[in-house]
């Protein structure tokens, strides 16, 4: 018997990382993605995903304000969320920490490394 692969949302202004990252998450996950985080807060009203993948740079709402707005929410504060993001100043990782990420991970991402840490989470 086969069984239901969990929903990540994985969250990007990047077209290139949201294939890459659909491609080797989709094996073992369904994925759906997000250009921006105004996309992502669409797609929740109609899913509850096991994990949240977030990019920080973004365009008009950063990963840190999206994080704000998700930790606040009742329905979305217990979904853990992972910074996927280029930003590899150890102040970024404090502060994404500080606002409820469950994990830092840097690009580009090792596809093996990103699975495992998903595994602790789903």
């Amino acid at each position: 018997m086969e069984t239901e692969k969990k929903l990540i949302i994985l969250v990007d202004d990047n077209p290139a990382n949201l294939k890459i990252g659909k491609n080797v998450l989709s094996e073992k996950y369904t994925v759906a993605t997000a250009p921006s985080a105004a996309k992502l807060f669409k797609l929740l009203e109609n899913n509850r995903p096991a994990i949240i993948l977030l990019d920080i740079d973004m365009p008009e709402m950063d990963g840190y304000e999206a994080i704000k707005i998700l930790k606040s929410e009742q329905d979305t504060k217990d979904i853990p969320v992972i910074f996927l993001t280029g930003m590899t100043d150890s102040g970024n990782e404090e502060k994404g920490r500080n606002l409820g990420a469950a994990e830092y991970i840097t690009k580009p991402f090792d596809p093996p490394s990103l699975i495992a840490c998903l595994e602790k989470y789903s």
